[in-house]
């Protein structure tokens, strides 16, 4: 096998992936989970020859479920909370948690999902403290989890409070006794009974999560996680050091993020994230931000870096507007944010998402910090013998996706684009485009790419119905959800081919490669 000696470590030999996000799991509780579907999963990856699971950002989200704006970057979603261990310590009883198991397998129904699960999680928490040596063996000590965390976890938990009691309203709407997050206010809070309520479902959550990423790492799969670069407007990462954003001390966003138009929609995106303040960023060398990704690397092997463009220039939004057009660049941090990235980990377990509009400054700038980007094929068909993401054209320091999280499936993809493409498809793979998913993995398997990615539902050949996002509309997406009979159909036909498919790539995992 040859390796890649320009590639940070955890990429310098040929190999392959799938995405697939935590809430798109088969389960029983009405959401994907971290219990023994997860695991289910792991072990069609694994005897596919498939190293890394890719996910979207796992945090708990708010309005619009998605998973790039949650009330923290650190904490966890308690959705995804695994019933069945507490079930058995008798934490809960299994016929209190009916209400969830009604809900729908086939998709999340994110508004009943929050109207059942924290009835269930506080009667949970009620019997809390006549578990403890039973939560303890399996997911370690409380007190020692608390203090580890406390950086992240203490404000996440205030935040969560103190949003009750405003009746959800975002934290710039909230009381003035509540709006700063002085250390008074943090002392104060975390007296509250409602604070111990939050750091148990977190003790939860992570405690779920390092077992299923040891079980991942036994059978040589690795996590790929996903950072949206910016923090949500209302969360408590913002509400707790408003001061390292663009916010006024009224607590008013001057200017937001977003994009201008590019594949995705032709009118841009609006996105609403407060910008940061870059130079006091630097005045603290960054601290808040090497924290954050630490953080992140305590979840996932390698963290995808959404919106890697971002720290070269970034489109900033009057807030007097909400039209994503009349926004303007803006210089960001560039390579002295990097070097000190470069510092803290050498290893540089990061992936930037360098898709849409981006200038050779931007391409240069990931470079120089060491870091492979990424290429789509569902662009590639334009018809243009020099688009970059040809294979015949694809750098070598590129993971190429068939789709991503904000594509269609590959099927919705060519049913739904003009003949042009389509022929241009089967014309550059010489394939008929009856099973374009298929097609496009095989071809994406024979590149030059280091790493190639490869969403579950085009390992299943689904249409358009299967799409988990698209871009510029708030609402109706993160709902699709794989089945426990597509996931069985996926071990019981597509794992050998797939490991066949990795082998004579020279892509298929094997032990060793998770150092």
């Amino acid at each position: 096998m040859k390796t890649n000696h320009s590639l940070p470590s955890w990429i310098s030999q040929r190999t392959a992936g799938s995405l697939l996000h935590l809430s798109s799991l088969p389960g029983s509780y009405g959401i994907g989970n971290l219990g023994s579907d997860a695991r289910s999963f792991v072990d069609f990856l694994a005897r596919s020859g498939i190293r890394f699971w890719q996910t979207c950002p796992v945090g708990p989200t708010g309005y619009g479920d998605s998973p790039y704006q949650v009330f923290s970057s650190s904490a966890g979603n308690p959705y995804f909370i695994d019933w069945d261990p507490l079930i058995r310590i008798g934490l809960i009883y299994e016929e209190e948690l009916s209400a969830l198991r009604e809900l729908s397998s086939h998709e999340v129904d994110y508004g009943r999902l929050y109207q059942e699960f924290f009835p269930c999680a506080r009667l949970a928490f009620s019997r809390f403290s006549d578990h403890m040596d039973d939560l303890e063996s399996l997911y370690g000590n409380l007190e020692s989890f608390s203090q580890e965390n406390a950086s992240w976890l203490t404000p996440y938990a205030c935040f969560q409070v103190l949003k009750q009691r405003e009746e959800g309203k975002p934290w710039w709407k909230w009381s003035e006794s509540s709006k700063n997050a002085d250390s008074i206010l943090l002392a104060e809070t975390s007296d509250d009974p409602d604070f111990a309520f939050h750091v148990f479902l977190q003790y939860l959550f992570w405690g779920q999560w390092k077992r299923l990423r040891d079980y991942a790492n036994g059978k040589t799969v690795s996590l790929l996680g996903d950072l949206p670069i910016y923090a949500a407007p209302d969360s408590s990462d913002v509400w707790q050091r408003p001061d390292l954003f663009q916010v006024a001390p009224d607590s008013a966003f001057s200017h937001v993020a977003g994009v201008p138009p590019d594949y995705f929609n032709e009118n841009g995106q609006y996105w609403g994230n407060p910008l940061y303040d870059w130079e006091r960023h630097e005045a603290e060398d960054y601290a808040w931000w090497m924290d954050r990704l630490a953080v992140q690397l305590k979840l996932f092997d390698v963290v995808r870096i959404d919106h890697f463009r971002g720290f070269h220039d970034y489109w900033s939004i009057s807030t007097k507007t909400d039209d994503a057009r009349l926004g303007a660049w803006c210089d960001g941090p560039g390579m002295k944010f990097w070097e000190v990235a470069r510092k803290r980990f050498p290893a540089l377990p990061f992936l930037a998402e360098d898709l849409g509009l981006i200038s050779e400054e931007v391409r240069d700038l990931r470079r120089k910090a060491g870091l492979p980007g990424m290429a789509v094929l569902q662009f590639a068909f334009d018809g243009d013998e020099e688009n970059l993401y040809l294979p015949h054209n694809l750098e070598k320091d590129l993971v190429l996706y068939t789709g991503t999280h904000d594509n269609d499936t590959t099927t919705g993809w060519y049913e739904s684009a003009g003949e042009e493409v389509r022929g241009n498809f089967r014309t550059y793979l010489n394939v008929s485009g009856s099973a374009p998913s298929w097609e496009m993995l095989r071809l994406a398997y024979r590149s030059v790419a280091p790493l190639v990615v490869v969403p579950v539902q085009d390992l299943l050949g689904l249409g358009s119905v299967a799409r988990l996002n698209e871009p510029g509309f708030a609402m109706g997406n993160w709902k699709w959800r794989l089945t426990r009979e597509q996931l069985d159909l996926l071990g019981r036909e597509s794992a050998s081919y797939l490991a066949e498919q990795a082998k004579i790539t020279g892509r298929l995992a094997i032990s060793g490669q998770l150092d």
